[in-house]
């Protein structure tokens, strides 16, 4: 089984590990131009907020989807909203399983010498959940 992935960001080694217990034998990464056959690649980070429809974006990745994948593969898909629910369809329309990542937030704040204080932010992958 396939997944593919739809991130603002690279895997994690706990996502990576979570993974593998899904019986996935090959990650493919949406992300990058190779698996586009296009020069989106970066693109899914960066959908312009100011733009209505963003469908034509997102014809790329529905085509290496449509291309690449097999029923009961899946897609682990974050980011812009409407992107993310138009991915997300699409991929259920192909048979796929689409997934997100949940994440336990632990924050710190730091007192700087100067009297400012820094916040800290760290995320640890939970579980995956299906859309």
């Amino acid at each position: 089984m396939k997944l593919f992935t739809l991130l603002n960001h690279s895997l994690a080694q706990e996502q990576r590990a979570q993974i593998h217990t899904l019986n996935i034998t090959e990650i493919i990464s949406l992300n990058t131009e190779s698996t586009l056959d296009s020069s989106s690649g970066d693109l899914w980070g960066q959908i312009p907020p100011e733009m209505a429809d963003i469908s034509p974006l997102l014809q790329p990745y529905k085509q290496a989807l449509q291309a690449q994948s097999s029923k009961g593969d899946y897609l682990l898909v974050q980011g812009d909203f409407g992107a993310t629910y138009a991915m997300v369809e699409y991929a259920k329309s192909l048979g796929l399983i689409a997934i997100y990542a949940t994440t336990l937030r632990e924050s710190k704040e730091i007192l700087n010498k100067d009297g400012s204080i820094t916040k800290q932010n760290i995320f640890k992958h939970c579980i995956f959940r299906k859309y």
